[in-house]
């Protein structure tokens, strides 16, 4: 990474912070944040400080105690497993790379030339990693309780949202619904599998009796029988 900023690129990290709502002084360190391992693995000469990875696993923990914390105050009557299922809703890429999005985490991102050229941009997995990095970021320059304080800025409206929906995931939504509507289960079938080892890009479809739904892809299996679920879930709905 180069450790020189030019003015353009910190006119960007501040105009960031403006929208997260966030006070950074180290910039260079904000702006570690946000190179994904594909910039330094293209550059023999890198290290590997020279990427995002030891701030996203930092950010990553700092996220998970601020969440934990906060449910842990907030809902004294639920239980363990009630709080973890929530836990794990909102601490997750679904809902980590639309905050990202909307803070613009895109257009900041330093990519390799092959992760530019397949989208790495719009990819949810490497916007939630970059989120995370960002709250690392902010740990490491103004302390715990300034990072507890922007987690809790946007994690608090999730979680508000699992309390109002439930934390049922989509998957056992529409197996309910498509036994309740057509008394089948949904059949998901994998169509195609890309990518390198470490950013592999799966497709699924989803068969209900005689019709087939999808495709839909995502970073994990799981991710994308999630997305595919949801999509077909609330197209049904309607019916």
């Amino acid at each position: 990474m180069n450790t020189t900023l030019t003015t353009e690129r910190k006119n960007q990290l501040v105009s960031f912070c403006k929208t997260a709502g966030i006070k950074i002084q180290n910039l260079e360190l904000l702006d570690l944040a946000f190179y994904h391992r594909s910039s330094s693995n293209e550059n023999k000469k890198s290290h590997e400080k020279s990427n995002n990875e030891r701030l996203e696993f930092l950010g990553d923990s700092v996220l998970g105690l601020v969440t934990a914390s906060w449910l842990y105050t907030n809902l004294p009557d639920y239980k363990e497993g009630e709080l973890a299922k929530i836990k794990s809703v909102v601490v997750s890429e679904k809902i980590l790379a639309p905050n990202a999005l909307r803070l613009g985490i895109d257009k900041l991102l330093v990519l390799g030339h092959g992760e530019e050229i397949t989208g790495g941009r719009k990819k949810p997995a490497i916007l939630a990693d970059c989120m995370e990095a960002v709250i690392g970021a902010y740990y490491l320059d103004s302390g715990f309780e300034a990072a507890r304080e922007y987690v809790l800025s946007f994690i608090v409206p999730e979680i508000k949202k699992v309390l109002e929906n439930g934390t049922k995931d989509f998957k056992t939504l529409l197996q309910e619904l498509t036994q309740k509507k057509f008394k089948v289960f949904p059949v998901y079938e994998l169509l195609d599998t890309k990518g390198p080892e470490h950013e592999k890009i799966f497709t699924f479809n989803v068969r209900i009796g005689d019709k087939v739904f999808g495709p839909v892809s995502g970073s994990s299996k799981k991710d994308a029988e999630q997305k595919l679920a949801e999509q077909v879930y609330n197209e049904l709905k309607k019916i």
